[in-house]
Order: structure tokens, then C-alpha cells, then sequence
């Protein structure tokens, strides 16, 4: 009875690894398929057809399209904050630049967390439920700015100027990403160059902040 049991149970182990598995490869044909198109032209055939599976197969694990790119977007965010941690472990002098140039860096290398944050943001129509795990990942995104501004020496409350920051960090990516006329080398270049004047605008405030 105890071998039975004990075979149950490392075949139950075997089924949750190989369902997370094929959980995290369809995640990945998310991911893939909305770097190369646009979230309102993405199908779950589309999905399947990347990661090698039925579509019948993908509901198994995701009730509808949102719920997957949520999910993918959350794997993205999360990506994001363990890179700001490690700007927060820089010298504090230097973190609000870091924070812009890793933040303009990441989702210009990544575009498919890009465009799944504009279209949420701009386009998207999604249950409450989901909208309040969305809600979560920017609360979360915002936090970290907190923390950055805070490492940098402000005292008051910092969101709103987190806030700012967010917003016109994604308006650099937004205007510059794919700018006219400039290779991608060169819109990178051009979207550190304005992230850097943004980081002496947000650190003027932050000394505003502390002067009264």
C-alpha cells in the first residue's frame, strides 16, 4: 500500500512538471507570436501552431486569449522589477539614469512586453479579474520607481513622481522606438540620450524634495 502510494504520488510530481512545462512553452509562443504582430491579430490557432500543439490544448491551461497575454506580460514584469533590484543595489548617485536607461533598454529589446503594455493601456477591454491582476503588475512597476527615488534621497511621498517618470519614460519608447529615418542602433542611442535628460529633470525634483 505504501509503494502505491508512494507511486501515486511521483506520478502526480511527473503530471504537474510536464503540464508547468507545456504551460511555460505556451507562454512562450505567446510571446513570440506578439513580437511579430499585433494583439488584435493573434489567434490561439496562432499560439498552438507556434508551440506545436492543438488549440484544444491551450484551453486546458487558459480560459481565452487575455488570461494567456496577462500571463505573459506578468512573466515580463517580473523580468523587469529583478533588473531594477539590481539598479537599486547600484551606487544611489547613479540610480534614477540606471533606472531610465534599463527600463528604455529592456522593453526596446523585449517589444513584445511593450506592445502588450500599450495595447492594455490604450486599447484593451479586459474582465475585472484580470484587470485587477494588471492593476497589480503596475502598482508593483510603480513601487519600484518608488524605490529608486527614495535611494536617490527624497523624503515626501514619491509616487506621483513615479508616476511621472513611468509616463514619460513610456512616451520616449512610444515617439522614439521606431523613429523615421534612424536605424535601431540609432534610436537607442537617441532614447538614452533624452532618458538622460529626463533622469537630471527627475533628480532636480528630488532635490526640490529635500530643500523644501
Amino acid at each position: 500500500m505504501k509503494r502505491s502510494n508512494q507511486r501515486e504520488g511521483a506520478n502526480a510530481k511527473v503530471n504537474d512538471e510536464q503540464r508547468e512545462a507545456r504551460r511555460v512553452a505556451i507562454v512562450d509562443a505567446a510571446e513570440a507570436v506578439f513580437a511579430a504582430k499585433p494583439f488584435s491579430k493573434v489567434s490561439m490557432r496562432d499560439i498552438a501552431r507556434e508551440a506545436g500543439i492543438s488549440p484544444a490544448l491551450i484551453y486546458r491551461h487558459f480560459p481565452d486569449q487575455q488570461h494567456l497575454f496577462v500571463e505573459a506580460f506578468l512573466r515580463g514584469s517580473a523580468k523587469l522589477a529583478d533588473i531594477f533590484d539590481q539598479v537599486l543595489n547600484t551606487r544611489s548617485d547613479a540610480c534614477i539614469e540606471e533606472a531610465a536607461k534599463e527600463f528604455i533598454a529592456y522593453l526596446t529589446e523585449h517589444e513584445q512586453y511593450f506592445k502588450m503594455m500599450t495595447h492594455f493601456m490604450l486599447e484593451g477591454s479586459l474582465s475585472e479579474g484580470l484587470q485587477g491582476r494588471l492593476n497589480d503588475i503596475e502598482r508593483s512597476m510603480l513601487d519600484k520607481f518608488d524605490q529608486v527615488f527614495e535611494k536617490a534621497g527624497m523624503k515626501g511621498n514619491p509616487r506621483m513622481l513615479s508616476h511621472a517618470f513611468f509616463a514619460a519614460l513610456n512616451g520616449v519608447l512610444i515617439t522614439f522606438r521606431q523613429h523615421p529615418g534612424r536605424s535601431a542602433g540609432e534610436a537607442s542611442k537617441h532614447m538614452d540620450q533624452i532618458g538622460g535628460i529626463i533622469s537630471s529633470l527627475f533628480r532636480h525634483a528630488v532635490k526640490q524634495d529635500l530643500t523644501g
